[in-house]
């Protein structure tokens, strides 16, 4: 089993009619039921629960955390930033999802500002598979089309990306890297765009499994943990 932890600020759903009706029970619940199969175990955390649902249990019992952040980036705890920080150190895979590229704890990760252009016109988006071989295209075909989407444009300031598996094209002209990964520590990082709080991209068929097939290539098996400091030698040092 992967245990699944989707967490989601569940803001716009409380403040905005026009979220509401598209998500009722909420993005993180949306997330959770598109993506359920078998081999899931899936739990659902939101901002305004004690530590924000991201407890030291609920973390260490997380094989892959799904984050959906956008008006609250800053009502998050810094000392929960740095809990999730130390997960993902230690093995804890995290997808990170659409307006979550400016969340605390990717900008964290990244080490740099995230930003990019953007722009609310309902266009469609093309989402090319550039890497077709990679583990998280699985069960896609070259492309596949969003009819109505925010668009994020680039330069999107991200460090290279070890892998690039998809790049979309906007009906307004421009294109974004939109499917990303990254190793942090023995932890596996997925950035995937789409996912505009208006719009019900989270029950797309071909949106859900890129979602499902990140959780499972971020939960992937890892080498050994890696210890720092001091270390004692594995050899006797005999020239002292």
């Amino acid at each position: 089993m992967i245990r699944v932890t989707v967490w989601n600020e569940n803001v716009h759903e409380q403040t905005h009619e026009a979220v509401r009706a598209v998500y009722p029970e909420g993005i993180h619940n949306a997330i959770a039921k598109g993506i359920a199969q078998p081999d899931f175990e899936i739990r659902t955390a939101t901002l305004q629960q004690p530590e924000h649902g991201l407890t030291e249990e609920v973390l260490n019992s997380t094989d892959v955390l799904i984050w959906w952040g956008h008006m609250a980036h800053d009502k998050v705890d810094d000392a929960i930033v740095e809990r999730v920080q130390k997960r993902v150190w230690d093995g804890m895979g995290l997808v990170v999802l659409h307006s979550g590229h400016f969340s605390k704890i990717f900008k964290k990760l990244m080490g740099t500002s995230c930003d990019l252009k953007w722009r609310e016109a309902n266009e469609k988006e093309r989402i090319w598979v550039v890497d077709p071989a990679h583990p998280i295209a699985e069960g896609l075909g070259q492309y596949f089309e969003l009819e109505h989407e925010e668009m994020y444009g680039e330069h999107f300031d991200i460090p290279a990306p070890d892998e690039l598996v998809f790049i979309s094209w906007f009906e307004g002209g421009e294109v974004f890297r939109s499917g990303v990964t990254y190793h942090r520590g023995n932890g596996k990082v997925f950035y995937f765009r789409p996912g505009h709080e208006t719009h019900p991209t989270y029950y797309n068929e071909n949106v859900l499994k890129v979602i499902a097939n990140g959780v499972k290539w971020a939960a992937q098996s890892r080498g050994a943990k890696h210890y720092y400091g001091n270390h004692k030698p594995l050899e006797e040092i005999k020239s002292k």
